[in-house]
């Protein structure tokens, strides 16, 4: 075999090995056999949110269990295809186990960030609240093409998505949406998201044609679990209801079912309108105020240590640039990285900027744990 091509084997075989460690594939296979337990008693479903926790972990744990097998079958078939290959001094067949050695080492690469995702939130789904900023009706479409992004993005993975809350602009575009990214991990892969989104661009809305920079935000909250008990009292917040609103058409709910709920404390309001009763409105927008809550609550932990640590907030608010015109560059501002195809990022293909982005908040995080 080629010593090139036989270290670089060797290599992804030690990455490998640190995954499985990292997963601890024994007590995941006890935890799967756990689980199918639960899900097969007969009564499961009388609980029916305890019978979806346990079929949806289970349906994640299996997920990743088989990915790193699967991960490990195919390096360990690599060595005897490259070995037939040149045995028959077959180039084509060479040609092919090059390219089979190049995906591999891509997903090895995409599942050892998975394991740099260890915060106390990181393994939980994702509540993504995207709003137009600076820019005028701009910004308003930006914002929409960012959610456009990321349900593109959760599609491509076959991620489910609800989107709980859309407050679209007058002239085109969204002023906010809310929605929960059901994904194992999804906080902690999502969360580097958070920040403003900068557009660069010839705009559509301007009848002169000038270059236009707006913004959007994005904010990335963990679901909350029962556990976290985010005690909310009623007195402290201000229920309104309202018509639901839409861009139109034979769905638009003609009822006064939408819920806003704004906590007085706080002055944190959140909105629902995409159940058909008011009451699951509610209920529904009561988990989202619990999981900002309980965001707020985390950011004020972590602003005092920073401010313990005399160093502040590694965050940046500005973290990433689209720019259309003159050239076509979306960048990164935090790790460098970036792509020259806008349209494929903004289409969903946004895997590279996270991955590099989670590698990025990791070597921070211990830099300032070595401070």
């Amino acid at each position: 075999m080629n010593p090139d091509v036989a270290a670089d084997l060797k290599d992804l075989a030690t990455t490998l090995e640190g995954i499985e460690v990292v997963t601890d594939l024994p007590a995941l296979r006890n935890e799967i056999a756990d689980l199918e337990e639960q899900a097969g008693a007969p009564d499961l479903w009388n609980d029916t949110e305890a019978a979806q926790k346990v079929t949806s972990r289970l349906s994640h744990a299996q997920a990743d269990l088989r990915r790193v097998e699967e991960l490990r079958r195919r390096l360990e078939d690599l060595p005897v295809l490259y070995e037939l290959a040149e045995d028959e001094s077959d180039e084509s067949a060479i040609a092919d186990a090059d390219r089979d050695r190049a995906k591999l080492r891509e997903e090895i690469a995409s599942l050892e960030v998975r394991t740099l995702l260890s915060g106390e939130y990181d393994e939980r789904e994702a509540l993504v609240t995207i709003r137009s900023e600076a820019g005028g009706v701009d910004a308003a479409d930006f914002a929409e093409m960012l959610m456009r992004m990321y349900l593109r993005w959760a599609e491509r993975h076959g991620y489910k998505v609800d989107v709980y809350d859309t407050s679209y602009a007058e002239e085109a575009g969204i002023k906010s949406t809310t929605f929960q990214v059901h994904a194992p991990y999804g906080y902690g892969t999502l969360s580097i998201e958070q920040g403003t989104h900068r557009l660069v661009r010839i705009s559509p809305f301007d009848n002169q044609g000038r270059r236009q920079t707006s913004f959007a935000g994005v904010e990335v909250t963990p679901v909350v679990e029962s556990t976290d008990h985010v005690e909310i009292d009623e007195k402290e917040l201000r229920v309104d209801v309202y018509r639901s609103s839409g861009p139109g058409g034979q769905g638009v709910n003609t009822t006064d079912s939408a819920v806003r709920l704004t906590h007085i404390p706080t002055g944190i309001v959140v909105s629902c309108q995409n159940e058909r009763s008011q009451i699951q409105n509610k209920a529904t927008a009561m988990v989202v105020l619990q999981a900002k809550l309980l965001a707020r609550k985390h950011e004020e932990e972590r602003a005092l240590m920073d401010s313990l640590k005399d160093t502040g907030s590694s965050w940046g608010n500005q973290m990433r640039s689209y720019v259309l015109h003159p050239y076509q560059m979306v960048k990164d501002l935090r790790t460098e990285y970036e792509v020259g195809n806008p349209g494929a990022v903004l289409d969903g293909d946004i895997d590279g900027f996270i991955e590099a982005g989670i590698r990025w908040r990791r070597n921070q995080q211990l830099e300032a744990e070595n401070a």
